[in-house]
């Protein structure tokens, strides 16, 4: 069983001269069940499906299965996702022990959101907090992307 073990932060300040790459994403949902998700997403000219289950108690680690299929499959499923989608781009920001942020700017009804994200190889494996990070919101279900289709940040 595959383990996802990652933290999730605010953004702050501009991360921006940092980036290595940017990916555009569009992703939807099967399932938004906060106990398992199945989300369908198109990064970039690639297509995955992907299940994830519950975090644990304190958000940092839950099951993740992921495999790509064929984008045209992709768009197909996009077409009976749960009513609204996640528009967003990432970028990749390389932290100095070798790990990476994942840094999610969000559109549409999530316009004005950022988040950062670092998997790390155990829970409390250290890293470097660069200043463009904000408040920690691991385990915060809000700030979960299946969560964010539900109740989008432009209504908090």
């Amino acid at each position: 069983m595959a383990e996802e073990i990652e933290r999730k932060f605010l953004v702050k300040g501009d991360f921006k001269p940092f980036v290595t790459t940017e990916t555009r994403i569009i992703q939807g949902y099967l399932s938004s069940a906060p106990e398992r998700t199945v989300r369908v997403r198109i990064k970039g000219d690639r297509g995955f499906l992907t299940i994830k289950g519950a975090g644990n108690e304190t958000g940092t680690t839950r099951f993740e299965w992921e495999m790509e299929i064929p984008v045209e499959e992709a768009k197909s499923l996009l077409q009976i996702c749960e009513r609204s989608m996640i528009d967003k781009t990432r970028y990749i920001v390389p932290e100095k022990s070798g790990l990476k942020f994942e840094v999610d700017e969000f559109y549409g009804d999530n316009k004005g959101l950022t988040v950062a994200e670092i998997e790390l190889p155990s829970e409390d494996h250290p890293f470097e907090k660069p200043e463009w990070l904000g408040d920690e919101v691991t385990g915060d279900l809000k700030y979960y992307n299946a969560m964010l289709v539900k109740n989008p940040y432009k209504y908090w």
